[in-house]
This record gives structure tokens, sequence and C-alpha cells, in this order.
């Protein structure tokens, strides 16, 4: 197999920066780890990982030629992510700690409700079309797809862990009600706030 070995490297730092910074899924991985402890983030955690790997196998085989023919429908969906992004921040700043019966109104995410939210995500679609196009040449295709979406799995599991642990870590620090729901309100401003680039490009 033909690899172009300084490629595959910037493209190895290019995903490790996508992944670690913060974003719409970190900001929710980390308030979701906050209200609702690892375990039960798990199931959030999976549907990003596998989602947007998925996603880039996806787009990487075909299914991006058919947003390239049909640009509206990357329009709609980015609204779209935009509307449904208002609604999940809304949910974390009303969200509170956990009770004792580990119940909390609404729940975390679930990995279904995560997976699908990565095809609305603006940042998401950032990192798809930058690996799609300027990384194209790691090898050739479909192998530099495979190489793709296998480090996306890799990459994504460390970054969305690392983010839930960061978010459990806090629990025993944000122990009062008042603290977990400003905390919650801080995450939900700055989940709007990662919306500036999509109406940047409006």
């Amino acid at each position: 197999m033909n690899m172009a070995y300084s490629l595959f490297y910037a493209f190895l730092a290019f995903m490790v920066v996508m992944y670690f910074t913060p974003g719409p899924n970190n900001i929710m991985l980390l308030a979701s780890g906050l209200t609702y402890g690892f375990r039960r983030t798990i199931p959030h955690i999976a549907g990003i990982v596998i989602g947007f790997a998925f996603m880039v196998a996806a787009v990487g085989l075909g299914l991006g030629t058919v947003f390239l023919a049909y640009p509206i429908l990357q329009t709609i969906l980015k609204y779209a992510g935009a509307v449904y992004l208002v609604y999940l921040a809304a949910v974390i700043a009303m969200s509170g700690p956990t009770t004792p019966d580990g119940e909390s109104g609404r729940g975390p995410m679930t990995f279904w409700g995560a997976a699908m939210f990565q095809w609305i995500n603006a940042k998401g679609w950032v990192i798809v079309i930058g690996t799609i196009t300027a990384y194209a040449a790691i090898a050739q295709f479909p192998v530099n797809i495979a190489i793709q979406t296998l480090i996306s799995l890799l990459v994504g599991t460390v970054s969305t862990v690392v983010w839930a642990l960061f978010g459990t870590a806090l629990r025993p620090v944000l122990t009062s009600e008042r603290l977990v729901r400003a905390f919650n309100v801080v995450m939900a401003l700055l989940l709007l706030a990662s919306l500036y680039p999509v109406f940047m490009d409006a």
C-alpha cells in the first residue's frame, strides 16, 4: 500500500485539533458528564464516535457528490442544526444535578440521538469536508477513506471520553444545585456561541 506519510501525519494533527477543541459535541459531553455521570453518558459518547465515523465513510464513498449536486441540502442541514442546537442549549441550561434515584428529567442524549446529530453539526461538516478534500491523497481510493474512518474512530473515542470524564470530575466540586445549574447555563451559552460560524457563513 502506497501511503503519503507526511500527509497522514498532517491529517492526524488536523483530527486531534478538530476533535479536542471545544465544539457542540464536546460542550454537550462536558455538561452530560457533570449532570449524569460518565456511565450514563457512554451511549452519547458511542453515538458521536460511531455516527461521525459513519458520516466520514459515507461522504467519502460518494454521498458527498449528492451535496455538491444539490447545495440546498447543505443549507437545510445547516439551519436545521442551528435550530436543534438552540433547543439543546435550552435543555442544558434548565438541567440540574441528578437526584439520588438517578433521575433528572430528560436524561442524557441517546446513542441514536447523538449519531443523527452529527449530520446537522456545523463543526462536523467542516471536519468532514476538510478530511475528504484536503487529505484525499493519503492513499489510493478507497484505502484513503478506510484510513480516515479508522483515525476518526480512534481520535474520536479518546476525545469524547476525555471531555465526558472532565465533566464527571467536576461533580465533587460542583456539589450544590445552584452551582450545577450555573455551570450548565454557561455551557448552554457556549453551545449557542458555537453557532457564530454558521451565521457568519450565511
